[in-house]
């Protein structure tokens, strides 16, 4: 594990160098696909150093990780071509990989809450440095005060777990039965993800931050909350089966309301934003079943809803540094601009709606079976959640190739093949890792 933290800490240092751009890329796209091919077994000591050691569930999210910030650099290109601070941006974002390589390999309970919170800080940085609007300022504050405000508490619950405990290590924890300890490592957890009703950071900080703060807040941020349920819910058993259908009950009523919410939307990244929080209700809902289902579903939409988020928030600023606009008032007829696109359009889109032969598919199957199975009451609210979702996939979809050409805009530039290769990266790992589900299942 080690040696992907060293090159990490390697790449800061290249940031400021002369070509370092497209060598960091590089580097990162190396290092991936050379990890990638490493033997995994199921078991928490793979690879172990200090504190540090790999199994299936970080893999698979480092994996994830790697390949967003790689895309990240790539889909960053105006900021390198305009030289705006684009070393220090270079620097923020393998800062930012660090961190997330540290959460995900973290052993013990402490240094995971290190890196967790660690992880804020870049995501800060790219919304007040290189943000879009004036508002990013409120949407920082957002960000800090929603997350920092929940989180400091779970430094006292780790405390308390060291003088129980004797240790930190997750494999050595023991039951905790304490309801208090439950909520408060559950909310801090929750409103990582988000969870509805905590999720008001998540619109405004995807509206104000750049194209790659975009894709690693739906890529990997969103994820550091599941990964934290699916380390620690084992030790919360007891109570989880006394409390666990609030949460559950919470996510789906926010899941179909902001499914409905994202009907009436305009703003594509606010819109993209919303149906993040609904699949991560669903995620959330399926994980608090406690079996094995369930955290598989989990798990496998928590990898494909980063690479199918992430490859949505590129093609709207794909448009937005064409029209200046990310609404769908301006946005529409884009098939008449550009055709080639509208292929992506749809099969992200298609994805996102857990179509076949995606991950998000095989995810949501899973989650359903783990949901209805615990409790046969939820039936009806999954038919629903997944009729909107398709509903609003299709709205954005429809209404932003279709309908009259907007004949303002005609001043714009062709989609560049480094554009198409973002998106062909998003979309082929997507679909194509469904076919090596049995690696991913061997941990259940």
């Amino acid at each position: 594990m080690l040696e992907l933290i060293f090159f990490s800490v390697s790449f800061m240092g290249n940031a400021f160098k002369k070509y370092s751009w497209w060598g960091v890329y590089s580097g990162l796209m190396l290092i991936t696909c050379l990890y990638s091919g490493k033997n995994m077994c199921s078991f928490y000591l793979t690879s172990l150093s200090y504190m540090f050691g790999v199994d299936i569930i970080s893999w698979g999210l480092i994996l994830l990780s790697l390949w967003i910030v790689a895309l990240m650099i790539m889909s960053s290109n105006k900021i390198w071509n305009f030289n705006f601070y684009s070393k220090f941006y270079l620097f923020n974002l393998i800062f930012m990989l660090f961190t997330l390589l540290g959460v995900f390999a973290s052993l013990s309970f402490f240094m995971f809450y290190i890196f967790f919170e660690s992880s804020l800080l870049p995501i800060l940085f790219m919304i007040l440095g290189w943000g879009y609007q004036v508002e990013r300022v409120q949407a920082g504050i957002y960000l800090i005060f929603y997350t920092l405000f929940v989180s400091l508490p779970l430094l006292l619950v780790i405390m308390f777990m060291l003088l129980e405990n004797n240790s930190l290590m997750f494999f050595w924890l023991k039951e905790e039965c304490s309801v208090l300890i439950y909520f408060i490592v559950m909310i801090t957890f929750l409103v990582k993800m988000p969870m509805y009703f905590v999720h008001l950071w998540l619109p405004k900080a995807h509206v104000e931050a750049p194209v790659a703060g975009s894709m690693v807040l739906a890529g990997v941020m969103l994820k550091l909350g599941g990964y934290g349920l699916l380390r620690l819910l084992k030790i919360f058993s007891e109570s989880g089966m006394k409390f666990n259908l609030i949460w559950g009950v919470i996510s789906m009523i926010g899941g179909i309301y902001l499914s409905l919410n994202c009907l009436v939307q305009i703003d594509m990244k606010i819109l993209i934003a919303y149906s993040s929080v609904v699949h991560m209700g669903i995620m959330i809902l399926g994980v608090f079943t406690l079996s094995s289902w369930g955290f598989f579903g989990g798990y496998m939409l928590m990898l494909g809803h980063g690479l199918c988020s992430s490859g949505l928030f590129c093609l709207a600023n794909i448009g937005y540094e064409r029209l200046e606009s990310r609404s769908l008032i301006v946005n529409k007829g884009l098939i008449n601009y550009f055709p080639s696109l509208s292929l992506w359009w749809f099969l992200l889109v298609s994805s996102n709606m857990a179509a076949p032969p995606s991950m998000n598919l095989l995810g949501e199957i899973s989650l359903f079976n783990s949901i209805i199975s615990w409790s046969i009451s939820f039936m009806g609210g999954l038919m629903l959640l997944s009729f909107f979702s398709a509903c609003y996939s299709l709205y954005l979809y429809l209404f932003s190739q279709h309908g009259e050409m907007n004949l303002m805009f005609f001043n714009f530039s062709f989609i560049n093949l480094r554009e198409y290769l973002v998106l062909f990266l998003h979309w082929i790992p997507l679909n194509i890792l469904i076919l090596k589900i049995d690696d991913f299942f061997i941990w259940v």
